[in-house]
């Protein structure tokens, strides 16, 4: 997720609209008249021909490229799909994903050129059903079985009052990477992979340290990258008991002891500490954060559990553990939904799709490459985790990992309609983390936007 200021997504947001309205229909999935998806009945109806044959139809599909990998995987899925369904066709469009992605979903939906069915991200999810944006799948998802086999977080990230308007398409979660050798040459422990022997705050900070190589006043291999960023935050905050909202979720909670606590504690890492970089580290080294882990510039990385897919590829001992604790082991879990337009043509073939996308048959191919954690509960038996469960891509002790994934609490953006809320936070820790805004001035400011965010959106 990028970090962009909610004034530049405006911006952009406005400049695709105009664009939209100017004529350009590639991503057009129909008339934008309808304010309503037309009744089942009368869909299906008039998808056949005089002689009841299924009329051809092609679904707009929309998502992001993150990697070349994660697209290829789709397109093996949308391949399988049409196969399996003959009379649909999927044109299946990629655009760059964070905020650039959503600034032109915003645009296609209210220029009335919406895709008939696309990735949505969670944090976005509950403003687009506020604004009547997409169908109501709430009727086929109970009739045939799908949310049987949802664990209770995705159940509780994909319905919203009771109704499903997207599937929620698997968990992804922060966690801590390590690179093995370094830790063989340190003659060191390898972190824990079981959320029950997860290391203590103090511990894992002294681990750093050891980890940590100067030459000089030159640091040749940092302990530990990645914690600074607002997405990997809020494990660490509920760690400690806290979160950014109340358990209602009609106030903040970021002014609060645990809040600071953790806060306070992730940038000592670097002020204080001297165990992690500068984010400018990277840019500096034209390195990614995997290639970094990799080549020793760190020795471990705090990225979430999709990162697993990359690394899985490059040519080192990567291991995988749980992140350190404050009071209890915790990581959060969602990931981005399958939705359909409110606007669709094709509500019924839009189901189908979002259904096949959501199936195990479809999940397992992302699931076994590492980029993704399954949804649902059929997968998390031991029949289930011999199905996905692969040498050479998940580490060593990874099965320690899944009451991680399993009880992952859910991110608390996702539950919200104001994306602005995020995007303010964002922006004051950037301030907190890289620009020496006090402490007490960043909750502060991040508890004040956020209520006056939540009360105009109440």
């Amino acid at each position: 997720m990028k970090k962009w200021s909610f004034s530049i997504v405006f911006l952009l947001t406005l400049a695709l609209i105009l664009s939209a309205c100017g004529g350009n229909n590639n991503n057009s999935s129909g008339s934008p008249s309808s304010s309503n998806a037309a009744p089942a009945s009368e869909s299906a109806s008039s998808d056949k021909t005089e002689g009841g044959e299924q009329k051809q139809v092609t679904l707009k599909f929309m998502g992001w490229e993150v990697s070349p990998l994660e697209t290829e995987s789709v397109k093996k899925g949308l391949d399988q799909f049409m196969k399996e369904n003959p009379n649909i066709k999927v044109e299946y469009t990629t655009i760059p994903g964070g905020t650039q992605y959503i600034a032109k979903m915003q645009a296609l939906v209210l220029g009335g050129e919406a895709p008939d069915v696309f990735f949505l991200q969670s944090d976005y999810y509950r403003d687009f059903v506020k604004r009547k944006s997409l169908l109501d799948i709430t009727d086929r998802v109970n009739s045939e079985g799908v949310s049987e086999d949802l664990i209770d977080s995705a159940v509780t990230l994909s319905t919203v009052d009771g109704k499903y308007y997207g599937i929620e398409s698997c968990i992804v979660a922060p966690v801590l990477y390590y690179n093995k050798d370094i830790f063989d040459k340190a003659n060191l422990p390898y972190p824990p992979s079981d959320p029950n022997k997860a290391l203590p705050w103090s511990d894992f900070v002294s681990l750093a340290k050891q980890l940590t190589i100067k030459n000089g006043d030159k640091v040749d291999q940092y302990g530990v990258f990645g914690m600074e960023n607002y997405y990997m935050t809020i494990a660490e905050i509920m760690s400690n008991g806290g979160n950014w909202f109340s358990e209602d979720l009609k106030s903040s909670a970021a002014n609060t002891p645990e809040v600071k606590e953790a806060l306070q504690a992730i940038s000592d890492l670097r002020r204080k500490d001297g165990v992690s970089p500068e984010g400018k580290l990277l840019t500096n080294s034209g390195m990614s954060a995997a290639q970094m882990l990799q080549t020793g510039k760190i020795a471990m990385l705090v990225d979430g559990s999709w990162a697993l897919q990359e690394l899985s590829h490059m040519n080192f001992k990567v291991g995988m553990a749980v992140l350190p604790k404050f009071k209890e082991a915790v990581t959060h879990g969602q990931a981005h939904l399958h939705v359909a337009s409110a606007n669709t043509e094709h509500p019924e073939e839009a189901w189908k799709l979002i259904k096949f996308l959501s199936s195990e048959q479809y999940q397992l191919q992302n699931v076994k490459a590492g980029l993704w954690l399954p949804n649902k509960k059929s997968l998390y038996t031991e029949e289930g985790i011999g199905k996905w469960l692969t040498a050479g891509v998940h580490p060593d002790g990874f099965k320690d990992l899944i009451p991680y994934f399993t009880e992952s609490k859910t991110y608390p953006y996702a539950l919200l309609s104001s994306q602005k809320i995020q995007e303010d936070t964002t922006a004051e820790l950037d301030k907190y983390f890289l620009s020496n805004q006090s402490l007490d001035m960043t909750v502060q400011n991040i508890e004040t936007l956020a209520n006056k965010s939540i009360a105009q959106n109440q």
